[in-house]
């Protein structure tokens, strides 16, 4: 993993609100190496303390993202079928919002099989992904129109219908600037869908929330607010806050919105990490559920991955 120097004699300023005063919750990450993670006093943002820089962030995800955080440098068949599911589930719920042959343009397109479902189903779809491991296959296998880019190596010209987000927002080092950028990309009236987790409904016990890979961990409502900031207003919410994945659909305004902050987020922030203890969490019965269904999902992509994605590749042989 890149080696990452963090001054703790530069003040840190809330990337959503402008607050310097942040209450630390955790010295440590997953894997109990030291990384510190702070609530903003100010709106209830949750991220490291301090942030990483632009350059080691941009190094860290074009060579060690992927092996780092997923384990692997080329994508396995369960991993791609994973990813190929997902995307036609995002292009199922948001399509109805979005006309006919649109321009979509994913920012982190990962393998690459959201860009690839919504091509399929006609529209000029593109994207972007800075880490290199998956390139190859995205490129060569699936042919979807990714390239291995930069978000701000891309110039304003308000060409594209809709943009995507998906896992992507959390690991900005300023999601505020990076939002703000993607309103130069597309259409006056665009559309921008974004899905991450959900911290206000964890999706992790305590001790397995934080990693080095989330610089950011939002709430629905700091999601909001982030993005009306940047200039966005919500369309559509697909997922309540119960959920562990927020998934919201937001359209491009004018003149962005001047926000009034609530203290209160932030103690709403801090009450929903510490909800429960290893107990209580993996123990309701609502996790219990879902935890026999993901396990029951993982065998059978397990058993299908290879078949189906030996079937997904003929599809796509030039």
């Amino acid at each position: 993993m890149t080696q990452v120097t963090q001054n703790e004699d530069v003040q840190q300023i809330c990337d959503l609100c402008g607050s310097s005063s942040f209450e630390t919750i955790s010295e440590y990450d997953r894997h109990n190496k030291p990384l510190k993670t702070g609530i903003c006093q100010g709106c209830g943002l949750v991220m490291h303390q301090p942030m990483p820089s632009e350059d080691e962030i941009s190094t860290y995800y074009a060579k060690d993202y992927r092996r780092d955080y997923h384990g692997e440098s080329k994508p396995s068949p369960r991993r791609i079928m994973r990813a190929w599911n997902n995307g036609q589930r995002i292009l199922k719920q948001i399509k109805s919002f979005i006309p006919e042959k649109s321009k979509v343009f994913e920012v982190g397109a990962g393998i690459g099989c959201t860009v690839k479902s919504f091509e399929v189903d006609g529209f000029d779809a593109s994207g972007i992904e800075p880490n290199t491991d998956f390139n190859s296959y995205t490129r060569g296998v699936l042919h979807a129109n990714v390239e291995n880019i930069n978000l701000y190596d891309l110039k304003e010209d308000y060409s594209r219908d809709v943009l995507l987000l998906i896992h992507v927002i959390e690991h900005f080092v300023s999601p505020k600037r990076a939002l703000t950028h993607m309103r130069g990309l597309i259409k006056d009236d665009g559309l921008l869908y974004i899905e991450c987790p959900n911290v206000g409904a964890p999706f992790a016990t305590f001790g397995r929330l934080f990693h080095f890979a989330h610089t950011y961990n939002f709430t629905h409502n700091t999601l909001i607010n982030m993005a009306k900031v940047a200039g966005f207003e919500v369309v559509q919410t697909f997922t309540d806050t119960t959920n562990p994945d927020i998934q919201i659909l937001f359209k491009k305004v004018t003149i962005p919105e001047s926000i009034e902050f609530d203290k209160q987020e932030a103690k709403h922030s801090h009450d929903a990490i510490f909800r429960y203890n290893w107990f209580t969490y993996n123990l309701r019965t609502d996790y219990l559920l879902r935890r026999i269904i993901k396990l029951t999902s993982y065998a059978k992509e397990y058993m299908q991955a290879n078949s189906f994605v030996k079937d997904l590749e003929g599809r796509f042989k030039s």
